[in-house]
């Protein structure tokens, strides 16, 4: 599968898209101040602590306190950022994690309370391990989203070129893609001989076949990024921010770059060299794949970038069958229905089905990547009848989420044609991103009909009537269509009203109204 890193600048905004034979799958936006917050680490600090959510609300500076949830947080670095050592915890904490330190086993005993655990998450209340007003180092694990904060983590990890450091997590974990028993051994053995005591990695998929020398000078790199951030740490007052995530630049070139990609095309001067320094330290074999794009018409014109975006990012995504999806995104989730369209098919009911839905499953993916869409996502397959086909419709969803690089977790089609299904959301998808709500309709998708803001018009005309002390005239401006409506469909309705309140209306067309907006003027 070829691939290409197709990178636009312009001004402040930074946009890559990935293409996959062609085909644009992912797109990624940094817009300077706009840029997201994962994998950023923070000195916070607890401004408050809800035993009854076992959860707590921490500082680091952002717009909205975030939130760290008691299963996110490991005992181990609550006092990492203290020059002494010296604990701020709850004591029965510091004795907890000194006895499970302790090398003998043996337990310990100060004559301080026991630690208790909650018998349903096997976590230490959070009242037992954080107070307001505590300083501990956190990692931004999703970026505030809607009106809710950050989410945090202590479980920090430093991704690096070919391994993830976890400086508080005593594990070593292989990519799944990584499928040879050998190559698996050679890199769990070369990691468990150069990690440091308490801390572990994760190795990549593109460590593979990759040289010990290479693997060895990754380590070493996240390593002293590690120490770098402690020491400041220990220097900073909450909330500071310690390590600032890579720009969206270096990070594609990092995650998506690998023996694969064909060509990364970068249009800007400055921007080229980064890249090309860049690829120069990490990946030297792949460094002559980075070109600059020298043309006047945009770079993502020229790759069709542009024009696959515009099409693909509407409510209404069509099939090549001449089917098409519609994607709504709620609240609580996110509900895509496939429609058959005008897709007639050539033999039976069931195969027309089939082929339709089967086709739709891997556009659905597609739209799940490109627009970066997570959370739980409801998918309205058309109904089939034979629990075969059924079986071919998740096998093809399952097949085609496999070149997805966010978590996913699918439950089977259900007789109904629905399948329910999670992906990990850690920034605001990209519809949110590029779009922002209707003025005129404030982001609900509809405005009320002409015959609904007549007759409310009419009923305004009569509560100002009721609450004049003195009427000369009655001048009502509204939208041109419903001034036409007025005169026309409901023209008997409009004399009615006159009778009523025994005036005459003047009625004044507005074209820069929005279509609900009326004014009436009693003079």
């Amino acid at each position: 599968m070829a691939t290409e890193l197709i990178c636009n600048v312009t001004g402040r905004e930074t946009r890559v898209a990935v293409m996959e034979d062609g085909r644009v799958v992912e797109l990624h936006i940094d817009r300077g101040d706009d840029r997201g917050f994962v994998g950023n680490i923070y000195l916070g600090r607890v401004v408050r602590v809800l035993p009854g959510m076992q959860a707590a609300f921490v500082d680091v500076g952002l717009e909205r306190a975030a939130f760290l949830y008691v299963g996110d947080i490991h005992e181990g670095v609550l006092d990492l950022h203290r020059p002494d050592g010296a604990s701020d915890r709850p004591a029965a904490v510091a004795a907890e994690v000194e006895g499970e330190a302790a090398s003998d086993g043996d337990d310990v005993d100060d004559g301080l309370p026991v630690l208790k655990r909650n018998g349903r998450s096997g976590h230490p209340p959070i009242q037992d391990l954080l107070k307001e007003g505590q300083q501990l180092i956190v990692q931004i694990a999703k970026d505030p989203i809607g009106t809710k904060g950050a989410r945090l983590t202590t479980n920090l990890a430093l991704p690096g070129r070919y391994l993830v450091y976890m400086p508080t997590v005593e594990h070593v974990g292989i990519s799944r893609r990584i499928e040879r028993d050998k190559e698996r051994k050679r890199l769990r053995d070369l990691v468990e001989a150069n990690r440091p005591k308490g801390a572990g990695f994760i190795v990549r998929t593109v460590c593979e076949r990759r040289s010990s020398e290479s693997l060895a000078a990754d380590m070493q790199y996240l390593v002293r990024t590690w120490e770098r951030i402690l020491e400041a740490s220990r220097e900073a007052k909450a909330p500071s921010l310690l390590h600032s995530e890579s720009g969206l630049l270096q990070r594609a070139v990092r995650d998506l770059a690998d023996t694969e990609v064909k060509r990364i095309v970068v249009d800007q001067r400055e921007a080229f060299d980064r890249v090309r320094a860049y690829m120069g330290e990490l990946m030297p074999e792949l460094a002559d794949r980075v070109q600059l794009y020298r043309g006047i018409e945009p770079v993502f014109d020229v790759y069709g970038v542009e024009n696959a975006l515009h099409k693909s990012l509407g409510r209404k995504v069509w099939l090549k069958s001449g089917g098409y999806l519609v994607i709504d995104q709620t609240e609580a989730l996110m509900a895509i229905d496939v429609n058959s369209g005008r897709f007639v098919g050539t033999s039976s009911l069931e195969e027309t089905t089939l082929r339709t839905n089967l086709e739709a499953a891997e556009e659905v993916v597609h739209q799940l990547r490109l627009r970066n869409m997570g959370g739980i996502i409801i998918i309205d397959f058309i109904d089939m009848e034979k629990e075969a086909s059924r079986e071919k419709v998740t096998k093809a969803l399952e097949d085609a989420l496999r070149k997805d690089r966010a978590r996913t977790n699918v439950l089977r089609i259900s007789e109904l044609g629905l399948v329910e299904m999670t992906r990990k959301r850690t920034q605001e998808g990209l519809d949110r991103y590029l779009h922002e709500d209707c003025p005129t309709c404030n982001g609900a998708g509809v405005v009320r009909s002409r015959a609904t803001v007549t007759f409310e018009m009419m009923r305004a005309v009569k509560r100002a009537v009721a609450d004049a002390k003195q009427i000369r005239e009655i001048h009502v401006r509204c939208t041109p269509g419903v001034a036409d409506l007025l005169y026309s469909a409901h023209y008997d309705d409009l004399l009615t009203l006159e009778a009523e309140i025994g005036h005459q209306l003047v009625v004044r067309p507005v074209g820069s109204f929005r279509p609900e907006q009326y004014e009436v003027d009693i003079r």
